[in-house]
């Protein structure tokens, strides 16, 4: 029976992780669509405060004395960090390969962009040599962890008859 969950298991993991450079490499892509967006709205809320003599800082500093403003104001600032993180994440993610946007994960979990990317993910056969070592990959490791669960379940088992 170990053997048997063992293979489910290579082969769940298996197909399973042979799909993550494709979704990391969207992910990617969609990432760099959001920073371009937001550095339009970054890049003009900055033009307009020059042209009033402000910097950022002080720019913000004028969204106050009523709600809306103090509510525009906190939304640019989200607006602004958002852009900041999110041009750090690409700028990591950038010219990197599928192993290394692995070991560099952290900067592919913004949810809105997660989700949106796997909205329209449409699993595939990966041909790329990536692929094909994720999916060994995630097979051995599969294989190794069911066959090593089962084994432990099955074992208590016999070990109580």
């Amino acid at each position: 029976m170990a053997r048997i969950s063992g293979i489910v298991g290579a082969l769940i993991l298996g197909v399973g992780a042979s799909q993550f450079p494709e979704v990391s490499q969207q992910y990617r892509q969609r990432l760099g669509g959001a920073v371009d967006a937001l550095q339009v709205v970054v890049a003009d809320f900055d033009a307009t405060a020059a042209r009033a003599g402000l910097d950022r800082t002080a720019a913000l500093a004028q969204y106050r004395g009523t709600a809306f403003l103090e509510q525009r104001g906190a939304d640019m600032e989200r607006t602004i960090a958002r852009y900041e993180t999110l041009r750090g994440d690409l700028a990591a993610l950038e010219q990197a390969s599928a192993f290394e946007r692995l070991r560099n994960f952290r900067h592919l979990t913004d949810p809105e962009i997660l989700r949106r990317t796997m909205e329209i993910y449409v699993p595939a056969v990966p041909v790329s040599a990536e692929g094909a070592i994720f999916a060994l990959g995630g097979g051995a490791v599969g294989y190794i962890g069911f066959a090593g669960l089962f084994s432990v379940l099955f074992w208590r088992r016999r070990r109580a008859v």
